[in-house]
């Protein structure tokens, strides 16, 4: 199978300090991911400022006395010298820079900085403006489907499609937008009705607790995982509480490249070559199951299987049965095809 692409998201967890998403960074090189994955917008262009912040918004901050989504994301906005300067240390640290525009600014900005694919978020994926936008850019597009339809996905891949994309440069990502996610709202085979439905890569957005369910995912067929990580679950913003400390996310990614080795195989049932010689230990052959003597007529009675395999094997032991001993055995002797007649 091909490799998973890995996007580690730092997103907001850099809570608007650059040393802590320099740390971001690091983490998610550290631990092998293929993308290292921050949010572009300017707060005045995303949101009014009446706007109310989320129900897991204001639980994942809470004692904090605004509760606005403004003032909230006023204070989580990068630059674009940010910008600049984290995918610098980015390419530095061997990891490959990526950002979720959320308005066209934010779009046009991330192109010129050359990123291999736009990423649409959940939110947007009803915005039909911004997808012809992100489309006429002409780049592979990763659309995530959170609280979506099958369709609502229909109808963004339409727009997705007729403002010039193939359906060969789209990927869509199952997605739950609740922070954390329940694991009984995952609905997982949810991808694969989408893979089904549209003819179309799928992969898996995970704001679950923990990494089964994104490990899962890849051993049904996600080719994109993406999956929200912080220094610690503890500190302030809306985002820490579902995502994963540094530990756990080396961790979902070595299992990930794990289940990627255990699906690489042909497909044909057959002894693998780690195995083979543990077969005749395993495995049994007939050995006499007591003193018999000469002349004896044989029955299944006079037959056990034991290990090691290295004789014949009880699969054979109805060729044996009703043959004549021509000499005496004794208990514990291996059967061989020149004791009878």
């Amino acid at each position: 199978m091909s490799k998973t692409i890995i996007i580690a998201e730092a997103g907001v967890n850099h809570n608007g300090d650059m040393a802590l998403a320099k740390q971001l960074i690091n983490v998610a090189a550290e631990a092998g991911a293929d993308y290292v994955k921050f949010q572009t917008f300017k707060a005045d262009k995303l949101v009014s400022k009446s706007a109310k912040q989320a129900e897991y918004q204001v639980k994942n901050q809470a004692g904090q006395s605004d509760d606005s989504q403004y003032g909230m994301l006023k204070r989580l906005e990068l630059s674009e010298q940010h910008h600049y300067e984290l995918q610098e240390y980015a390419n530095q640290k061997g990891i490959k820079f990526l950002s979720t525009g959320f308005e066209h600014d934010s779009i046009n900005f991330l192109d010129e900085l050359g990123l291999d694919f736009f990423k649409i978020p959940s939110g947007e994926i009803t915005n039909k403006p911004y997808l012809k936008h992100v489309a006429g850019k002409g780049k592979p597009v990763v659309l995530s489907t959170g609280m979506a339809s099958l369709k609502e996905i229909d109808e963004a891949l339409e727009v997705l499609e007729e403002a010039g994309l193939q359906r060969e440069d789209i990927t869509v990502l199952h997605c739950n937008t609740e922070y954390p996610t329940p694991i009984e709202d995952v609905n997982l085979k949810a991808m694969l009705t989408i893979r089904d439905a549209f003819k179309i890569n799928v992969g898996y957005s995970d704001h679950t607790m923990g990494i089964e369910v994104p490990v899962a995912a890849v051993a049904l067929g996600a080719t994109i995982i993406e999956k929200h990580f912080t220094l610690d679950k503890n500190l302030p913003g809306p985002d820490h509480k579902a995502s994963l400390e540094p530990a756990e996310l080396k961790a979902m990614v070595q299992s990930i490249r794990n289940i990627e080795l255990a699906l690489s195989g042909d497909g044909r049932k057959k002894p693998s070559p780690s195995e083979k010689k543990n077969k005749p230990m395993v495995r049994k052959s007939l050995f006499y199951s007591g003193a018999i003597p000469a002349g004896t007529v044989l029955e299944e009675s006079h037959f056990i299987a034991k290990r090691p395999a290295t004789g014949i094997s009880p699969m054979r032991i109805d060729d044996l049965l009703g043959k004549t001993l021509k000499k005496e055995v004794n208990e514990g002797d291996p059967v061989e095809h020149n004791d009878f007649s």
